[in-house]
């Protein structure tokens, strides 16, 4: 920790006030959010871009970074994250939450996140703490202030489950176990639940529509399309979205005509479905790498065993979303996976049949705008915040070398740069 400080001082530098900081960037080639381009460079006056393109004029005190054979991108942005859990090979899900302490979770959540911004993700959307109640709202503050690295953060706190459908679950009806998210058994429940979150720092609402609740432990809706509308109608007034996880055709389609934002999952997705997210305009979030994780986890020899059934509907049913139009966000459920290895969304993306530029612009400005912060993020734009990064080659060329990170910086501040060694 202290060399990373120390390079992190040597580089940002501590100028005063009255001295703006400035950064040429160059490179072979810049994503600027939308396509590809040679001969540009990125200008950043302190912790804003301030022109992009052929830059020929600079002020005198610019610091100039060439950076060769490698491609400029804004911060990536993951659009499913739970800072809060690591690989369930490690520890499984109910044991995370029901015997790691919140200490220990926490301490695992600073890991978490230096590993995502040095991998070049500069923003997360975390989606649930899953037992850890508030304590992302509270890494969010943390690393705002500067105690720590990380990404930043949109943070839904608790998420919100139907009562008696979430787990961790008992063998014994007379034990009750602490939960992974906040129990709501209707609608007053619901609306109090919302409020709470928002009062706690809740950046969005989270909603389970549908999960393993069935008899025979299927998943099945658990919330009609007039509850969920409460909660969408209350976050919207506080200026925040609903998203749902959802997986089963009717609680996708209960939740889209309630008006949420983002469908997370989408498993079980029809092309009615898909259709119908278009014409209401939700986004799908599809997490095609969890999958892929937990397959692996329980056996499956990828590359060697024939695809899982599971695996293989999954990859039916994003060609369906595809070939609909419905709006993808990029997003990999990381933390059921390693953090840092956010990128494995991004590939597995490519190889379900996504374009690799609409798959940097999925994981760039497609997830600043629905997300609420295409004036912030997500594009290399004058105005827009100074999160940059660079990919040694051309993703383009390959995909895969958007894990090539060599230069992350957030804000304005370099957090890893090849000019540096022991970065």
């Amino acid at each position: 920790m202290k060399s990373f400080l120390v390079l992190f001082l040597l580089l940002t530098g501590t100028c005063s006030a009255q001295t703006d900081k400035y950064f040429l960037l160059k490179a072979d080639h810049v994503f600027d959010g939308e396509n590809m381009h040679s001969g540009w460079s990125v200008l950043v006056k302190n912790n804003k871009i301030e022109e992009v393109g052929t830059i020929q004029n600079y002020p005198a005190n610019t610091q100039v970074i060439n950076l060769t054979q490698v491609t400029l991108l804004p911060g990536l942005i993951e659009g499913h994250s739970h800072l809060f859990l690591h690989p369930y090979n490690e520890t499984s899900w109910n044991d995370q939450v029901l015997k790691e302490s919140r200490a220990e979770r926490t301490a695992r959540a600073v890991n978490h996140a230096r590993a995502t911004l040095m991998a070049g993700f500069t923003t997360v959307r975390d989606l649930g703490t899953e037992g850890a109640s508030y304590d992302d709202a509270g890494l969010k503050k943390a690393i705002e202030k500067g105690v720590i690295p990380g990404p930043r953060m949109i943070v839904a706190t608790r998420a919100i489950v139907a009562k008696g459908t979430y787990g961790p679950k008992s063998e014994s009806p007379d034990v009750d176990h602490p939960q992974g998210a906040a129990e709501v058994a209707g609608i007053e429940d619901l609306a109090n639940e919302v409020r709470t979150q928002i009062g706690k720092g809740a950046d969005v609402i989270k909603i389970y529509a549908d999960y393993r609740w069935g008899k025979d432990g299927e998943a099945l809706p658990t919330f009609s399309s007039e509850v969920i509308e409460v909660a969408v109608a209350i976050a919207k007034s506080g200026g925040r979205e609903v998203v749902v996880h959802s997986s089963t055709p009717e609680g996708m389609r209960r939740s889209i005509m309630a008006g949420v934002s983002t469908i997370e999952h989408g498993d079980e997705g029809t092309a009615e479905i898909f259709k119908l997210m278009k014409e209401k305009n939700v986004a799908l979030c599809p997490t095609l790498a969890a999958g892929d994780a937990t397959a692996q986890y329980s056996g499956w020899k990828k590359g060697i065993d024939a695809e899982p059934a599971r695996i293989a509907n999954k990859r039916k049913t994003f060609q369906l979303a595809l070939q609909s139009g419905v709006t993808i966000c990029m997003g990999g459920d990381v933390g059921v996976f390693t953090h840092g290895e956010n990128a494995r969304e991004m590939e597995l993306m490519v190889d379900y049949g996504m374009k690799p530029i609409e798959v940097l612009r999925s994981a760039t400005k497609v997830n600043a705008d629905v997300f609420g912060y295409a004036n912030k993020i997500g594009r290399l734009r004058k105005s827009l915040f100074a999160d940059i990064i660079a990919v040694e080659g051309n993703p383009l060329d390959n995909i895969s070398n958007i894990r090539k990170v060599s230069f992350v910086m957030k804000d304005g501040v370099i957090y890893k740069t090849p000019l540096v060694e022991g970065k």
